[in-house]
């Protein structure tokens, strides 16, 4: 069996290579900040996918995460943290929801996502209206 001491890679080496690869892994999942309103049915036509059905636990991007369509596809994993507004203190249900990229929210979008109803559902009241998200692409 060989090892990657035998081929003249050392112990300080492969800790770099490690610490190297743990840093990159963190830096993938590190959370970003944003707010997150919901719009309702239908979800077709869509700016990715036109008539194609993408089911409902989808998103519209703002011009944030957008990127002249190369956000179409991805998908994030959003986490309410909070309300934006009185309305409603203590919006957040605790769950997560991983939803795809299908749709473009235009300019004056009031959120980083717009996600479709049954997800934002999912993660909080939707009385809210917005809420405070973090989210990460998976």
């Amino acid at each position: 069996m060989l090892s990657c001491f035998g081929m003249g890679m050392g112990k300080p080496a492969i800790l770099l290579a490690a610490v190297v690869m743990l840093g990159t892994a963190v830096s993938l999942a590190a959370a970003i900040a944003g707010t997150a309103t919901f719009y309702t049915p239908p979800y077709v036509p869509s700016s990715c996918y036109g008539y194609a059905d993408n089911g409902v636990m989808i998103a519209a991007a703002s011009d944030v995460i957008w990127n002249n369509r190369a956000a179409c596809g991805r998908r994030y994993r959003v986490t309410c943290t909070g309300p934006t507004n009185q309305g409603v203190p203590q919006p957040c249900t605790g769950a997560s929801v991983v939803v795809k990229i299908v749709d473009y929210c235009p300019p004056g979008c009031q959120g980083t996502i717009d996600l479709s109803q049954e997800a934002f559902r999912t993660i909080a009241n939707p009385d809210a209206g917005k809420i405070r998200i973090d989210y990460t692409q998976v």
